[in-house]
């Protein structure tokens, strides 16, 4: 029996590496984008994994209704991870009413959105997983990202409720909080700012590859006492 997985955000570079950590892991695939095209990068999965599926669902979790729009196009599902979202750098007194709506859709709002519609489909599976990729700051909070570490703290809250709520069905809720990760998303550091930072951390800066080992662990069922948990990734930067 196939087993089928939700990656929001699998366009972006740690939603890719999870996308392909998990096909590895014999998972069927959901490919969750917003503008980013993944026909390409579903062929590809699709021609070296044959007996799985590898399919693409949009929808624009920048606006209300993107959790509707991705789960009317999903028809079975033992586990979600989100790895949605965007950056937002300002002072919160800069960040405009539109910003910061936006970011709490993308962030909040539609994933956990989506995670009501499709975890009906939870019953069918003796196990299921929801996994949020939230971040260093959603623990610490960030200067200048006031906005997105609130975002991200409430996706760790998310995690705690939701994982009592669901136990007694099987369902098991974690979060995985990278640290300094080489993405796309952090293309607006200067190369001055990525030495400052790596000189603070004693593991230096991580790659996508680092968080998708984490969420194949905890989707492999070798980690399922694990459950309402923060998944520290962050190379000894937060202990």
């Amino acid at each position: 029996m196939k087993r089928f997985a939700l990656i929001l955000g699998a366009s972006g570079g740690i939603g890719s590496a999870i996308a392909r950590q998990m096909a590895d892991d014999g998972w069927s695939l959901y490919l969750h984008y917003h503008k980013t095209e993944l026909a390409a990068f579903a062929d590809e999965l699709s021609s070296r994994y044959t007996e799985q599926e590898f399919i693409i669902v949009q929808g624009d979790f920048m606006k209300d209704g993107g959790a509707q729009q991705v789960a009317n196009q999903i028809f079975d599902c033992s586990c979600i991870v989100c790895a949605s979202g965007h950056a937002l750098y300002g002072l919160l007194e800069d960040t405009s009413h539109a910003d910061f709506d936006a970011l709490w859709r993308a962030h909040v709002k539609n994933p956990i959105e989506t995670v009501r519609f499709v975890s009906p489909y939870f019953r069918r599976h003796a196990k299921s997983y929801v996994i949020f990729i939230a971040s260093i700051w959603g623990e610490t909070g960030a200067s200048m990202e006031t906005a997105y570490s609130a975002a991200k703290g409430a996706q760790l809250a998310f995690t705690k409720a939701y994982a009592k709520e669901m136990a007694p069905s099987g369902t098991r809720v974690n979060a995985v909080s990278p640290g300094l990760i080489r993405t796309k998303m952090n293309n607006e550091l200067t190369a001055e700012e990525w030495r400052e930072l790596e000189e603070e951390i004693p593991l230096g800066a991580g790659s996508p590859e680092d968080i998708a080992h984490t969420v194949a662990f905890l989707t492999s069922g070798k980690a399922d006492y694990i459950t309402g948990q923060t998944i520290r990734v962050n190379g000894g930067w937060l202990i």
